[in-house]
């Protein structure tokens, strides 16, 4: 490798929007993320469904078609 052109790779603590903490390497000190594998449905196995509807069914509730 080049010297001097590489940025430097050094220990981060990446912080999760649940509160969970892990540390890794980066060129950052600090990384935010939103879900990590303590929170993420997928790596839990905990799915949360939430009845929304959908296009079809709000089409036919707004213009009464059975």
């Amino acid at each position: 490798m080049k010297e001097g052109i590489h940025p430097d790779y050094k220990e981060c603590k990446v912080t999760c929007a649940c509160g969970n903490t892990f540390m890794t390497k980066s060129n950052k000190e600090e990384i935010r993320v939103e879900v990590c594998s303590a929170c993420h449905p997928f790596f839990t196995g905990q799915q949360k469904f939430i009845n929304r509807g959908g296009r079809v069914e709000k089409f036919k509730t707004k213009y009464h078609i059975d």
